[in-house]
């Protein structure tokens, strides 16, 4: 693809136009998600960069670029023109920060009235902390989905970022926006997209809230099923310092489990008793450090009771099922996944690499009509 032919993908979002002004985590990781699945691009770049991050060959994939100065006025306009010509905005920056370059809702949307204005932010647009500084631990904290984390006698441990920057953050955005786009077509409105952290984040704990309400599931960690205290529900360390991971929950994987590690008399026990938890636990540690990950998966896997490696992204690319799918492929000399999820008709595909098109977004916006000379 040249860098000012026009893109070819038949994905799902073909046609859709995205301004995305640069930022770190969500913001753009909801932009690649958006590529992915068809839509054009374009990246406003900083200057000076973004947060001291640098570039990111799979989070920054297939777009367009184009690098302005916000407090210039003539490249200032010329944001505001790519805007009013844009299907869908994006920014990430504290409350305030758009407006104050007059770059805001309320300056683009009178006279661009199906914009879709999506606003990325860690504790949302309004309230007391709107405008706190924070990172994703600091919103899984407040919410309560750190606490759901910790296990027994440990501190809460954030799983990286994946849970609250692109889990409760950057999905739910880009939920929002494909809503907002259905809505439009029956509409022909545009409208604002909160979209906090902190709301997607409890929102991804809707199961196990409702489960402590009822009572299925114990909000007590040495007796949750789910949180790592359960012998049956755990990753164990094998005698080559690789791990497996049994996921036998439901009765029938359990019993095929338990007896495949000779351990039947803990039949005997019912199986979400945490009483015998920490006994079976020790005995299962014990077994599983005296032999190689390879020796007992021969014995597991072929059960088929939701038990197998825990891989590296390495030897996850190399695994038999993985690679039949291409759910990894090389993407400008990178190993990348693949967009997801697949459609029948309009396949989505990575657009282009990172720094395929350098400054091309002047040649999108060329298109767009924003730029005429």
């Amino acid at each position: 693809m040249s860098a000012s032919a026009p893109p070819t993908t038949l994905g799902p979002l073909a046609g859709v136009r995205v301004l995305e002004f640069a930022s770190i985590g969500p913001g753009p990781f909801c932009a690649m998600l958006l590529s992915d699945l068809g839509a054009e691009v374009v990246r406003i770049e900083r200057p000076d960069g973004v947060g001291g991050t640098g570039p990111n060959a799979v989070l920054q994939r297939g777009r367009r670029t184009l690098t302005l100065d916000l407090k210039n006025a003539d490249d200032r306009e010329l944001a505001k023109q790519a805007a009013l010509a844009a299907d869908v905005l994006i920014e990430g920056n504290r409350p305030g920060v758009m407006e104050r370059l007059g770059l805001g809702p309320g300056d683009l949307m009178e006279d661009n009235p199906r914009l879709i204005y999506a606003r990325m932010t860690g504790f949302g647009q309004d309230g007391p902390m709107a405008a706190v500084a924070g990172h994703d631990i600091t919103y899984l904290a407040i919410t309560g989905v750190l606490d759901l984390l910790r296990e027994p006698g440990r501190p809460p441990r954030a799983p990286m970022n994946l849970l609250g920057d692109f889990g409760g953050g950057a999905l739910y955005l880009a939920f929002g926006i494909a809503s907002a786009l259905f809505e439009r077509a029956q509409s022909g409105k545009g409208q604002v997209i909160d979209a906090a952290i902190i709301d997607g984040s409890a929102s991804l704990a809707g199961m196990m809230i409702g489960a402590y309400a009822t009572g299925s599931l114990s909000p007590r960690h040495e007796a949750n099923v789910l949180g790592g205290a359960c012998p049956f529900y755990r990753c164990y360390e094998c005698a080559d310092g690789l791990f497996i991971a049994v996921g036998s929950l439901e009765p029938k994987f359990y019993t095929s489990f338990i007896k495949a590690m000779g351990l039947d008399a803990f039949l005997a026990y019912k199986q979400r008793d945490p009483a015998h938890w920490p006994q079976l636990t020790e005995r299962l540690e014990a077994l599983f450090a005296s032999k190689p990950r390879a020796a007992w998966l021969a014995v597991l896997e072929p059960l088929d009771a939701c038990i197998g490696p825990v891989l590296t992204i390495e030897e996850s690319a190399r695994d038999p099922h993985i690679a039949a799918r291409a759910t990894y492929a090389p993407v400008g000399g990178v190993m990348q996944p693949a967009p997801a999820p697949r459609f029948s008709r309009t396949p989505g595909a990575v657009q282009s690499s990172l720094d395929e098109h350098a400054e091309s977004g002047r040649a999108a916006l060329t298109r767009w009509g924003v730029i005429t000379d």
